[in-house]
């Protein structure tokens, strides 16, 4: 095969707002900053097998695609392939286009992605297609579990894909992505910790049934509001509508008229999903994902940490 050309991490290389496949035309996504964002499953069941679609699935339970997955649907593992084998970060741009080649991606492809968990991993998945400048990813509305409780057709048949040439992507993670030093220096804007109440507020390492974080320490990073990321979707883990989303982080965590937000969780999986409603349902100009997180954070000398319901002050760095 021939090798993947290299081109430079933009979407210039596209007509801007040109897709290949149309967007959904769904009320409820004409409501949110993106409506390319999102396809229901109404959308999706339509277009299965339409020339330039890419589905994938991404669990958090890496068996399930085994177990049934719908139609055409190609496995995508976060762990073992988007993720370094040896260092704690993601894959160079060599790896991502051998993972997209052997997945039969084209760079053009519009790519939908879904998963369990109301698309934790999902969007976790659409966050790495996005440091590489993938253009056109979308995520399908409610995730798996809607999908089934719809009665819709889920298969065990793999499908048989060819290999393609997709080009080496230098990946950028300037814009998207979080390291500590920024989190040190963002402090006096918003930070969203979006994982569970007891997590927060430091309850995770002793409380029962809770497991070990990873972490030497447990709190939150002070000043970060906590929105647990469960709060952006309705029972049947599609996401709420566009009063809805405002509603829970414009209004209730203080966001509007923010433009440069730092969400985190334990690891980045389930910050990716509320990193993709502030900055694709909402708008918000600037959301960067910590994917350190907790994980990282609570263990790193000097760190301040805050303990508790309320997100503390701006600490004093020394």
């Amino acid at each position: 095969m021939t090798p993947p050309s290299v081109v430079p991490n933009s979407s210039s290389v596209y007509k801007e707002n040109t897709l290949p496949i149309d967007i959904d035309n769904n009320s409820k996504f004409a409501e949110y900053a993106d409506p390319r964002a999102l396809v229901s499953s109404e959308w999706l069941a339509k277009n299965l097998g339409a020339e330039g679609l890419v589905v994938l699935e991404s669990d958090e339970d890496v068996l399930l695609y085994q177990t049934g997955h719908i139609p055409t649907a190609r496995k995508i593992d976060w762990h073992t392939d988007l993720n370094d084998k040896e260092t704690r970060d993601y894959i160079d741009g060599e790896g991502f286009a051998a993972v997209m080649s052997r997945l039969g991606i084209k760079r053009e492809d519009t790519i939908v992605i879904y998963g369990d968990k109301s698309n934790w991993w999902a969007a976790y998945a659409l966050w790495v297609f996005k440091l590489f400048g993938h253009e056109d990813v979308r995520l399908l509305d409610g995730g798996r579990d809607k999908w089934i409780s719809e009665g819709r057709e889920l298969t065990k048949d793999v499908p048989a894909v060819s290999t393609t040439n997709y080009p080496v992507i230098q990946r950028n993670d300037s814009s998207l992505r979080a390291f500590r030093d920024d989190v040190f220096s963002h402090f006096g804007k918003p930070m969203i910790d979006v994982r569970s109440p007891e997590e927060y507020a430091g309850e995770r390492l002793t409380a029962p049934g809770y497991a070990d974080e990873g972490a030497s320490r447990a709190g939150h990073i002070p000043t970060a509001a906590s929105v647990p990321w469960s709060k952006a979707c309705n029972e049947d883990q599609s996401f709420k509508d566009r009063a809805g989303l405002e509603g829970v982080y414009l209004k209730g965590a203080s966001l509007a008229g923010h433009s440069d937000v730092i969400a985190y969780c334990r690891i980045g999986e389930r910050s990716s999903h509320t990193w993709f409603v502030l900055k694709y349902l909402l708008g918000i100009e600037k959301v960067r994902n910590y994917d350190g997180s907790w994980s990282e954070w609570g263990s790193l000398v000097k760190a301040p940490i805050a303990l508790g319901a309320e997100p503390g002050p701006i600490p004093a760095l020394v």
